[in-house]
């Protein structure tokens, strides 16, 4: 790869954002209703290659039923007001009506209230209830003490996310967790993330997961870059953490791990490229935050932004613009790429001729760099 020379004493590598990235039509065109966007991780099938971020603005137990029956996937944060509130229907409505100065310092009170564990119990039962797939997520500091509450209660997806995972943390203060020993003592399936490199992705795929967030999440709330300096560009991160898949399948013999995009998807475009880079799947909240029935009542925001230290997110206003069902399937009354998400990425996939996500991976893709938002 080549390196671009910073100074004297630094180089790195140019990195692109999916904004710099556009998908090459082929000879080829098919109809849509040909296509399929068919995706499935482990034992589980979903008409739609979408899991719907951890974060409280946007997943409720009953968002996540109504997610599931549309065809995708929904993860319950189990560290945020769900797990901690019997009700946390008034402290919604109130975080929605802070201004913003206020914001983040009512969001950190909010959240000063302990986890529950019957909560966390209680709320996974109220989804499997409803015949759908269930996700839970905890973050890599928390697994270890409530991880058997959510095995008890039957989740069917296990997600261990926060803004970087590695497989080997190093810690003085506690014993880290181990995620090798501890996924392979798991009888469920388990999605890990984020990470933004080839190596970190390859490491935490020789834990056994079934999937990997690629990316740091958060994308539209996000100040992680300005607080901590930390920020890689979403394409690159995408192609990257795909080339490991790649190269673990051989060390592996035949293993499939699944590559899940994670933040900095805002419209459909994002989608479809960031499937075209070689995602199996996106991890999407913006986007569903702005729905009819969205917790946040036209506010975002992520664990990152009510962090009692160091907060790295912010609450956004996003608005509503429609039901979940249209946002995902349509009918779309923009022409902006915020609603019918997954009926654009059928057309492109069949304006570019593939029939499945596994061939669309091969598409031919171009570099903009002059490229802006329109």
């Amino acid at each position: 790869m080549t390196q671009v020379e910073i100074g004297r004493g630094k180089s790195g590598r140019r990195a692109y954002a999916l904004d710099e990235i556009g998908i090459v039509p082929s000879r080829r065109t098919r109809h849509p209703e040909e296509v399929s966007i068919a995706w499935q991780i482990d034992a589980y099938r979903f008409d739609l290659p979408l899991v719907v971020a951890p974060m409280d603005s946007v997943v409720s137990p009953a968002t996540a039923v109504q997610i599931g029956r549309l065809g995708g996937l929904a993860a319950l944060d189990l560290e945020g007001l769900w797990t901690r509130y019997d009700d946390p229907e008034p402290l919604l409505a109130e975080a929605a009506g802070l201004d913003d100065e206020a914001a983040t310092r009512r969001l950190q009170q909010i959240y000063a209230e302990p986890i529950k564990e019957d909560l966390i119990g209680r709320r996974i039962s109220e989804i499997r209830a409803a015949g759908v797939t269930t996700a839970a997520r905890l973050s890599p500091q928390r697994t270890v003490r409530y991880h058997k509450a959510v095995l008890d209660a039957g989740a069917d997806i296990f997600v261990i996310r926060g803004t970087t995972v590695s497989a080997e943390h190093v810690s003085g203060q506690a014993e880290p967790l181990n995620l090798k020993q501890f996924i392979y003592e798991l009888d469920i399936p388990v999605i890990v993330g984020g990470c933004a490199t080839y190596t970190a992705a390859l490491h935490l795929m020789r834990t056994g997961a079934a999937g990997v967030l690629a990316g740091f999440g958060g994308g539209s709330g996000h100040t992680t870059a300005a607080v901590l300096g930390v920020a890689v560009p979403t394409a690159t991160t995408i192609a990257d953490v795909a080339a490991a898949r790649r190269d673990y399948l051989d060390e592996s013999g035949g293993r499939y791990v699944h590559v899940i995009a994670d933040g900095g998807m805002t419209r459909s475009g994002d989608i479809a490229k960031a499937l075209a880079l070689g995602a199996d799947a996106v991890m999407v909240g913006s986007p569903l935050a702005r729905a009819a029935q969205a917790p946040g009542r036209g506010y975002h925001w992520g664990s990152e932004a009510h962090h009692p230290d160091l907060p790295r997110g912010a609450r956004l206003k996003v608005g509503t613009i429609g039901t979940l069902e249209q946002i995902l399937h349509g009918p779309s009354s923009t022409a902006d790429g915020s609603m019918n998400l997954m009926g654009a990425l059928r057309k492109t996939m069949a304006t570019s001729g593939y029939s499945d996500l596994k061939e669309f991976q091969r598409v031919e893709v171009v570099v903009t760099p002059s490229s802006a938002r329109r």
